[in-house]
């Protein structure tokens, strides 16, 4: 079908620039609340600043929607980090020297919506994932006459199948070109018959042709290509109008751009995935290494997932070596563990001095080598098995406790979770191996591949402790801990408290970051119950994973580190 073009007169595109007598017919400032959020007619603020501003008040949870922006570059420009241009176009059908459309629907008829009706209507917007109006909104506004919701129900059952709100803009303000528009048109996925969206349509064109407007405008997004196909049908046509809206959590999939082809791991996606949200451009320089590039402002800034250009070497070079890291903080009043190195002619007084150990690399990540309640007779073949050289080997005293990682960032705690081991329970039916693999497949679909449960000298000694060999079939019921380090990368899970630790613990996190002069930290902790004021920091790690701590907001609050002028 050939499409239709209306030459709009010049003195009527109020939208573009209003002036003069069009200016002055204009309502000031209006807009009108529509249940899920606000439609602001932008073209009647003559100020851009309190157009902004009205925005910057959006209702947690609503989508407001400026529409008719005259200059919707100039707008977005005022606050480029909170609204966006919507990727949509604008259809317009003209009602002038219309006669309204003898409709015929079959079993499917279209009315205005009751109160009773608000409960489908919102289900229906939650099936379509849209935002549902306000509770008791319906009946509030049965009566207006700037909108009205109009549903279409099978004429037999009284089933509701769509709904669709029609604005008058006459009634909201004084439109001088006399028209309407059509907005939150859905149907509901269950319905299997056509053509009901196009009832709706066609009624508003009835409703709003009989009430003598002269056009009905619609918004539809750019790529939604079964809408824009049934406007043109009905011989709607695109207009140079255009719609602004927040960058908000319901907004965010139009304006953050398509996933980045790179495959980041999860713990560099979390954080890439937040600054694209806030607009920062992300360059991934290595994706296999976790390095990316983030740039903002003339501002960038080269991150290895949470370790950032912002932790110097000297404070990278302190957390990197486990025994700086103890001493450092013991010696500034912060509670750590005893501890000596593999070589040290003190080992064999400190052996003396406590019965259970940790053995484990001077420096290394991710629980490697790591070996945790080793009994006084195994210290010194522990220290072989983890080095060669054994002044690159920590002994540490063994402390007891619930295993507790705090994660500083901005010298503030912004997250807290306990680890727990990796542990099988058994079901009579298949060998310890068999039960390990299989945990280990789970845990590593969970993490993206990022945990896993090596079957290693470690492993193997945990289980002999408890009387098994990785040939056994267990008892079913049977639960059998695989390792004594928590340590996500092998197999740990973990559980958020944040809300649960104590003040005095979080004194120390803060004060171990301080010392240790780094602005990003997970701090392992052993405390005796997560509520308690005693503890004793085992570890600091410079390139926490953030990942593992939602849904608590650590890739916000790292963002809002590294670009303040994009928080939120």
């Amino acid at each position: 079908m050939k499409k239709i073009e209306r030459i709009v007169p010049e003195t009527l595109r109020s939208w573009e620039n209003p002036t003069g007598k069009i200016a002055k017919k204009l309502r000031p400032n209006s807009f009108v609340d529509c249940g899920w959020g606000r439609l602001i007619f932008g073209h009647t603020f003559k100020s851009n600043k309190r157009l902004t501003k009205l925005l910057s008040e959006e209702a947690d949870d609503k989508r407001d929607i400026a529409f008719y922006i005259p200059n919707p570059h100039v707008l977005v420009s005022l606050r480029p980090n909170r609204i966006f241009l919507d990727p949509s176009h604008t259809y317009r059908i003209w009602l002038e020297d219309r006669e309204p459309e003898n409709l015929d629907m079959g079993d499917i008829t279209v009315r205005k919506a009751r109160p009773s009706d608000e409960g489908e209507i919102n289900r229906i917007y939650s099936e379509r994932h849209m935002v549902k109006v306000d509770p008791g909104f319906i009946k509030e506004n049965s009566e207006s006459d700037k909108l009205s919701y109009f549903i279409a129900e099978y004429a037999s059952t009284k089933e509701v199948l769509g709904v669709a709100l029609g604005v008058d803009h006459v009634m909201c303000f004084n439109d001088p070109e006399n028209g309407s528009s059509l907005w939150s048109l859905a149907v509901s996925p269950q319905v299997n018959i056509p053509k009901v969206g196009e009832c709706l349509v066609k009624y508003l064109i009835n409703h709003f042709s009989r009430m003598g407007r002269s056009f009905m405008d619609v918004s539809v997004m750019h790529d939604n290509a079964p809408a824009i196909s049934l406007y043109e049908k009905l011989a709607f046509y695109r207009v140079p109008v255009y719609c602004v809206k927040n960058k908000n959590p319901i907004n965010e999939p139009l304006f953050i751009s398509p996933e980045l082809e790179a495959d980041l791991n999860i713990y560099a996606k979390i954080i890439v995935d937040e600054a694209r949200k806030r607009g920062i451009d992300v360059n991934v320089l290595d994706a296999k290494n976790g390095y990316f590039e983030m740039v903002f402002g003339g501002k960038a800034i080269v991150c290895r997932e949470s370790l950032s250009q912002l932790t110097d070497a000297v404070a990278m070079s302190r957390c990197d070596d486990k025994h700086v890291t103890s001493k450092l903080l013991g010696k500034n009043g912060v509670d750590v563990p005893a501890h000596v190195l593999g070589d040290s002619p003190e080992l064999e007084d400190f052996l003396r001095s406590h019965a259970r150990f940790v053995v484990k690399p001077r420096r290394g990540e991710q629980g490697h080598k790591v070996m945790v309640d080793v009994p006084r007779r195994q210290v010194r073949k522990k220290i072989e098995q983890v080095s060669d050289n054994p002044g690159e080997v920590m002994v540490e005293e063994f402390i007891s406790g619930t295993d507790l990682r705090i994660v500083v960032i901005d010298f503030k705690v912004v997250a807290a979770a306990t680890r727990v081991p990796p542990k099988i329970r058994a079901d009579g039916k298949h060998t310890v191996r068999e039960l390990i693999d299989n945990l280990s497949r789970r845990r590593m679909s969970a993490t993206s591949g990022e945990s896993s449960i090596p079957v290693d000298g470690e492993t193997r000694r945990c289980l002999k402790e408890q009387g098994y060999s990785l040939k056994d079939i267990p008892k079913s019921g049977v639960s059998i801990v695989l390792r004594k380090t928590a340590n996500l990368h092998t197999g740990g899970t973990i559980k958020d408290v944040t809300d649960k630790v104590s003040p005095e613990v979080r004194e120390a996190a803060v004060k171990a970051a301080k010392t240790l002069n780094i602005p990003v930290v997970g701090l392992d902790f052993i405390v005796p119950k997560v509520t308690s004021s005693r503890y004793a920091i085992i570890e600091a790690n410079e390139r926490v994973g953030l990942a593992n701590h939602e849904p608590q907001p650590t890739a916000e609050k790292f963002i809002d580190l590294l670009f303040p002028q994009t928080r939120k």
